[in-house]
């Protein structure tokens, strides 16, 4: 892959990937669905998928933060999607800019409902959406959830709607 043309995505876990567990009714990390969600939409782009953890984002450390902050910084490229809960998605955006990664296009993703769930998951769609949006805005730390993408610092996710929305 030519340096500056393919978007790295980094894999962290968060509902994105969990599994349902139907005997305990609990969800669970096995795997990630990325290659599936992308084989089944029919990416053509040129991506480089590297999982660097599986974890809710309720359970991320600084530790794990200055990984995602360290993979950002030495990656090849200029454009990187993470997948991410959504909990503490904006944390982790913050603490990218804190750390000075400002060279790049960082869009950070998730959802709301797991993949697994099939048609009712906003995965897929949000998967998508932050692809066009890696690849279309300037330099920046971004989320993008539910087809919109929110500067890191202008966002914040509204527990009773279930929506990201804008803050001023």
């Amino acid at each position: 892959m030519e340096q500056n043309k393919f978007i790295q995505i980094f894999i962290t876990g968060g509902t994105f990937d969990k599994e349902y567990n139907f005997v305990t009714g609990q969800l669970y990390f096995k795997d990630s669905h990325l290659g599936e969600m992308l084989d089944r939409g029919r990416c053509s782009l040129e991506v480089d998928v590297k999982t660097l953890m599986m974890i809710d984002s309720l359970e991320m450390t600084d530790a794990d933060r200055a990984m995602i902050i360290h993979q950002c910084k030495t990656c090849k490229t200029d454009k990187i999607l993470i997948t991410h809960g959504t909990d503490t998605m904006v944390q982790t955006a913050e603490a990218i800019i804190k750390a000075g990664v400002t060279e790049k296009t960082i869009v950070l993703t998730g959802a709301m409902i797991p993949y697994a769930f099939g048609n009712s998951s906003d995965g897929f769609f949000n998967l998508g959406s932050a692809l066009a949006f890696a690849q279309s805005l300037p330099n920046g730390v971004y989320v993008v959830m539910n087809g919109r993408y929110f500067l890191w610092d202008k966002v914040r996710k509204n527990t009773k709607t279930g929506y990201f929305e804008e803050i001023n």
